[in-house]
């Protein structure tokens, strides 16, 4: 129990792997050679899809803090700026139907209830009224100028990216900067010792390769927590109906048009569609429930919606289709093995969760790590105790983009609704949100995956309307919130006049990049 850790090996690459692999590199001076040694094992023989993926604004952050250049990371991984999320046609099935998840804190936000001045404009959808990415967004405007420095903002924002490039980026930087040592070889056993703890992973060319703390990065396979230790999947599949995903990536037909900035999600009879913009390409899919339509009829709907929205049916090859078993693991952190990535978990990539749970994972691991093996069980308790309440707040949210819709056209969208299926602690909020907005005592960790502005936006962008107090209040002052609505209307007169388009942008960091601060 005395024994130091000084090696951490992570079984699996990929963005999960190589993310986690950085974070833990950097901040335990790895390529110092005194610090925390830190070895990868990838196998040759599994590959990613690298559809596209998004992100959230923490990605920002957690790549200036490996290091790289926002420069190159743009120019290698085809990625593009991301601000927001749009929804169309979740709240029915109409045209012109939509809203905005936008990344920048509305005006005024924290000084009074926008809800209750949004109530006497509720026909203008609420992230238009109160925020003012949502027009830069609909616009197809930069988040950045030419001048902004690498990382800094003009508006809040993340990026889309093809997942693959991204796990190739961080391996080049990782064995190349960070002293992350690589070992590209298969995995064919697990040796233990005889308290129960994994001693090392046995390769089929390396041998025996041993560690004192080990990182499942095996994606759904979830080979040491899940096939190894049998740490179950705790199922959400009852609140959450997604279990299967079709994904193609899409060409422009025309290279000179605008690159989207959000991430557009389109709902369909028993799912939705996912609509990623890159630089060379989109990333499309369909994420639908087995329960209510087929593989076929799921198919049909994605290329229809495809050659709806400007691609070619000449394009759409192949369709890989993807089963998703929606559920997280409790106990992700057990004995000396620490779950990050698919192993630990998965929903429907609904709000882009994935990879900040990565991000989070692996922060508070290179923030946490024990220096003892006695330690290990301490920061593993606290480690799974974070993350559980993570995961349930992601089920929460997930499940909040459905419970309100009016949809009635199909059994998927009825089936969502029913009591039963919507879990008790988000209807005693949705009871609480009557009469006062989601806030932060609704949301109370220092690092929550989805603050309570991102909760306004979805209760509100799906039509929820609260109902005024029988007594008045300061925080519901109207005439406040009107002055805040226009403070965020002068703002994007003004911002859609000063930002390049998005691929102008995009243009210009491929071609002269970003000034380094």
């Amino acid at each position: 129990m005395d024994q130091f850790i000084r090696h951490v090996v992570i079984l699996g690459g990929g963005s999960a792997g190589w993310l986690t692999a950085a974070v833990l590199a950097a901040e335990h001076d790895t390529a110092s050679g005194s610090g925390l040694r830190i070895t990868l094992i990838e196998s040759p023989e599994v590959s990613t899809i690298g559809v596209g993926e998004g992100t959230w604004p923490t990605m920002r952050d957690t790549l200036r803090r490996i290091g790289v250049s926002e420069t190159d990371f743009i120019r290698q991984c085809d990625a593009a700026f991301k601000q927001g999320s749009k929804f169309v046609n979740w709240r029915e099935d109409l045209q012109g139907d939509y809203y905005h998840h936008p990344f920048v804190l509305p005006p005024g936000f924290l000084d009074t209830h926008l809800a209750a001045g949004w109530l006497a404009h509720s026909d203008v959808p609420f992230s238009m009224l109160t925020c003012f990415q949502s027009h830069l967004c609909e616009a197809g405007k930069s988040p950045k100028q030419f001048a902004t420095p690498e990382w800094a903002a003009v508006a809040n924002y993340s990026y889309h990216l093809d997942a693959a490039k991204l796990g190739a980026f961080l391996r080049t930087h990782c064995v190349e900067k960070l002293g992350v040592r690589h070992v590209s070889d298969h995995m064919i056993g697990i040796n233990t010792h005889d308290n129960g703890d994994i001693a090392s992973l046995q390769t089929r060319e390396n041998g025996a390769i041993e560690g004192d703390l080990f990182v499942d990065c095996s994606g759904m396979r979830a080979l040491l927590i899940g096939q190894h230790y049998g740490v179950e999947i705790e199922s959400q599949k009852d609140v959450l109906f997604n279990d299967r995903a079709i994904a193609v990536q899409v060409p422009y037909v025309d290279p000179s048009v605008e690159i989207a900035c959000q991430t557009i999600s389109t709902a369909q009879e028993a799912g939705w569609i996912w609509d990623i913009g890159l630089q060379s390409r989109r990333g499309i899919g369909h994420v639908y429930s087995s329960t209510h339509t087929s593989d076929d009829d799921a198919e049909a709907a994605l290329r229809r919606y495809i050659v709806e929205t400007g691609g070619r049916e000449d394009d759409i090859h192949t369709l890989p289709r993807i089963t998703i078993k929606p559920g997280f693991r409790r106990g992700g952190w057990h004995r000396n093995c620490v779950a990050i990535g698919l192993a630990s978990g998965f929903m429907e990539p609904l709000e882009a969760s994935s990879l900040v749970m990565v991000e989070l994972a692996a922060g508070m691991l290179a923030d946490q790590m024990p220096s003892t093996r006695a330690a290990v069980d301490i920061v593993a308790k606290r480690y799974n105790d974070t993350f559980s309440y993570r995961w349930d707040r992601i089920v929460d949210f997930l499940k909040l983009h459905y419970v309100l819709s009016k949809r009635d056209g199909s059994a998927y969208w009825r089936d969502n609704r029913r009591p039963e299926t919507i879990p008790e602690r988000l209807r005693e909020r949705m009871e609480l949100w009557r009469h006062q907005p989601p806030s932060r005592y609704d949301l109370n960790r220092v690092e929550e995956v989805f603050p309570s502005a991102s909760y306004q936006f979805i209760l509100y962008g799906m039509g929820f309307k609260p109902e005024l107090r029988p007594a008045t209040r300061r925080m519901d002052d109207v005439a406040r919130a009107e002055g805040y609505f226009r403070e965020s209307a002068e703002m994007a007169r003004r911002m859609l006049a000063a930002l390049p388009g998005h691929r102008e942008m995009l243009d210009h960091v491929n071609t002269r990049g970003m000034p380094r601060i």
